[in-house]
């Protein structure tokens, strides 16, 4: 079997319906929209929250609590996926972790979580710690460096 000898199973797929191509397609003149008023128009009908008049529900609702537009974004990363994937006496920076594919986008920028155990020595630069993460890195013989 090749690729172009496949076709899609019998019945799957249905033909589009070619509306306003004469009066003998049976969907001619109007295209199946009816005489004038607001569903015949270009762009005709009401929006989705539309509730025919009545307050939509959404602006019934109270607005509640609010967002933080420069809330920092960290990647977190835990001690357990540098012990997996770094060698002895690597020193680890947010570049080497884009590298190395354990982060695709540093965003505000990276902190490192004590999730798990580290055995190996690693200089381990980043913008954020947490106090366990640093205390198993220094354990280890490793050092830890804020960006």
């Amino acid at each position: 079997m090749k690729l172009h000898d496949l076709k899609p199973a019998q019945g799957s797929r249905a033909t589009a319906v070619r509306k306003g191509r004469g009066t003998g397609s049976g969907l001619g003149k109007t295209a199946g929209r009816g005489h004038k008023g607001q569903g015949a128009r270009a762009g005709g009908g009401k929006g989705p929250y539309f509730e025919g008049g009545q307050t939509p529900l959404q602006r019934r609702m109270p607005k509640r609590g609010f967002t933080n537009i420069f809330k920092k974004e960290y990647v977190v990363i835990n001690l357990k996926q540098l012990d997996d994937r770094f060698e002895e006496g690597t020193t680890v920076t947010p570049a080497v972790l884009v590298e190395s594919g354990l982060v695709k986008n540093v965003r505000d920028g990276i902190k490192i979580l004590g999730n798990g155990e580290i055995t190996k020595a690693l200089t381990v630069k980043a913008q954020g710690f947490s106090r366990t993460a640093v205390d198993k890195i220094t354990a280890a013989g490793g050092q830890v460096e804020v960006i």
